[in-house]
C-alpha cells in the first residue's frame, strides 16, 4: 500500500512540476482585443493526432515510466522536502516602476516572472505568485522557498501578459484570476490556453500559434517557437500549445519560456533579431538525461543567447521552486564558469535578485 501511494504521488508530482503525464471575477472587459496577423520567417505548429508536437524531427521525451522511475528513486522531496533558504531580495526602482516612462526596465519577480516595461507598457511573462505549484495549490505541490520579489498588490497596472505554456509553475490559477481582476490585462497566449481561460472567466484574451503576431499599444507581440510541452492532467499531453514570445518596439525583448536547446534559436534571432534583452531559463536542468530535450542548461543559456544575437540576457526559471535536483545556487555558478571559459564579457548575462530592477 505504501509503495502503491508512492507511485500516485509520483504521477502527480510530474504533473506538478510541469513536464509529466499529459494529462468573484469582473465582468469581460469591453476593450478592443487586438487582431492577429502572420509574421514572415515561422509556419504555424505541426501536430501529431490531436498533439501539437515540436520543430525538432528527432526530439524525444525520455519515457513516462524513466521519468517515473527517476522521480521515486532519485526525488528526495518525495519523502521530505528541501529545506533551503530564500534568495536575497533585490529593491525595486518604484520610481520607474510606477511613472512607466519611456525608459525600459526588467524586474525579476521569481521563477519565469519577470515584469517588463518599453515604450511607456508595462507586461508580465508566466505571473506566478503562488506559494506551492500544483493543481492543489493550498496544500500539494512543488514549494516556493523564494517569495515573490514584489507582492502582487504592489505592481504598476499591467497592459498585457505573456504565458509561455499551461505547466503549473508557468500558468498558475490563483495568480492569473488575481491578476485579471485587479488589472484587466490582456492575455497573449498560445493556441488552446484561451478556451482554458475563459473556463475561469477571463475572457480578455488572444491566442496565436507560431509565426503570428499582434499590436499593442505600440508593441508587436510574436508567437515564436520553443521546444518543450504542455499539459495539466493525465488526458491533456500537448493539447495546448507552447511557445516563446518576442516584443519589438523601440528595443527587442525576447522570453524563452521552458524549452530544450535546438535552432529555433538562431531562427528566431535572424528573424526577429538582433535583441536587446533576452530573458532565458537557466534551471530545473537535472537529471539531464530527464530534462534535456525541454530544459536548457546555464551552458546552453548563453549558447542560446549568441543565436538570438542578445546584448544581454537574464537568467530565470530558478532559485524558486524545488523542482529539479541541482542545487539552487547553481545555475549562476555554472553560468559564470562558462562565461569565463568562453572569454565572454560578464556583464552580457545578468543574474538579478527577486525584485531587482535593471534598466536596458
Amino acid at each position: 500500500m505504501l509503495r502503491r501511494g508512492a507511485v500516485l504521488l509520483a504521477l502527480l508530482l510530474l504533473a506538478v512540476a510541469g513536464d509529466g503525464f499529459p494529462v468573484s471575477t469582473p465582468a469581460p472587459s469591453q476593450a478592443q482585443i487586438p487582431s492577429s496577423r502572420t509574421e514572415a520567417g515561422f509556419g504555424p505548429a505541426g501536430h501529431a493526432g490531436s498533439a501539437y508536437k515540436n520543430v525538432d524531427p528527432e526530439y524525444r521525451r525520455a519515457s513516462y515510466w524513466a521519468r517515473l522511475h527517476s522521480f521515486v528513486i532519485g526525488s528526495t522531496w518525495l519523502v521530505t522536502e528541501r529545506r533551503v533558504a530564500a534568495l536575497p531580495s533585490g529593491t525595486p526602482d518604484w520610481n520607474l516602476l510606477r511613472q512607466a516612462t519611456k525608459t525600459p526596465t526588467v524586474t525579476w519577480i521569481g521563477h519565469s516572472t519577470v515584469l517588463v516595461q518599453l515604450d511607456g507598457v508595462t507586461f508580465l511573462t508566466d505571473p506566478n505568485w503562488g506559494q506551492r505549484s500544483g493543481p492543489f495549490s493550498g496544500f500539494i505541490g512543488v514549494r516556493r522557498y523564494t517569495p515573490p520579489g514584489i507582492a502582487l498588490d504592489d505592481l504598476p497596472p499591467i497592459d498585457f501578459v505573456l504565458i509561455s505554456h499551461d505547466h503549473y509553475d508557468h500558468l498558475d490559477e490563483p495568480t492569473v484570476r488575481r491578476l485579471a481582476q485587479k488589472f484587466d490585462p490582456l492575455f497573449i497566449v498560445p493556441k488552446g490556453i484561451k478556451a482554458w481561460l475563459a473556463d475561469r472567466d477571463v475572457t480578455r484574451a488572444v491566442e496565436l500559434d507560431w509565426g503570428e503576431s499582434i499590436v499593442v499599444k505600440g508593441l508587436t507581440v510574436v508567437c515564436t517557437p520553443a521546444q518543450h510541452g504542455g499539459g495539466r492532467t493525465a488526458i491533456d499531453q500537448g493539447r495546448r500549445l507552447w511557445s516563446s514570445w518576442a516584443v519589438l518596439g523601440s528595443k527587442r525583448f525576447y522570453f524563452g519560456g521552458d524549452t530544450g536547446y535546438y535552432r529555433h534559436f538562431q531562427q528566431i534571432g535572424d528573424a526577429l533579431g538582433p535583441f536587446d534583452l533576452a530573458a532565458l531559463p537557466i534551471g530545473s536542468y537535472t537529471p539531464r538525461e530527464i530534462a534535456k530535450p525541454v530544459h536548457i542548461s546555464p551552458e546552453e543559456a548563453i549558447q542560446a543567447a549568441i543565436d538570438l544575437r542578445a546584448a544581454h540576457f537574464v537568467g530565470v526559471h530558478w532559485g524558486t521552486f524545488a523542482l529539479a535536483r541541482e542545487p539552487y545556487t547553481e545555475p549562476p555558478q555554472r553560468l559564470a564558469a562558462e562565461i569565463e571559459r568562453r572569454h565572454l564579457d560578464p556583464a552580457v548575462a545578468w543574474v538579478l535578485k527577486p525584485g531587482e530592477t535593471r534598466r536596458w
